[in-house]
């Protein structure tokens, strides 16, 4: 089975958070390892980072089990994002 990274700390930080998936990147464990350890740690499980389509997907299921669907929470949250994407020009 393929193995996912999805690194979500900022290049040059002092530790690497990341997610990690074995077979379906929306299952997947946060980690967080010192640099060197990082690097070795993707060597040895033979890990390949996320596709920018596997990280939007994990991003909506993330949303979906925060706020639900069709929910009070779900409709605040798509107006919150509606209004901020209004407020930065998108």
């Amino acid at each position: 089975m393929t193995k996912y990274v999805r690194v979500r700390s900022q290049p040059g930080d002092r530790f690497v958070e990341f997610d990690f998936a074995i077979g379906d990147p929306t299952l997947f464990v946060e980690l967080v390892m010192p640099v060197t350890a990082f690097e070795r740690f993707c060597r040895a499980q033979g890990a390949v980072a996320m596709t920018a389509a596997q990280t939007a997907e994990v991003d909506a299921q993330m949303e979906k089990w925060r706020y639900g669907e069709g929910t009070l929470m779900a409709q605040n949250q798509n107006r919150s994002a509606n209004n901020n994407n209004s407020e930065l020009g998108n």
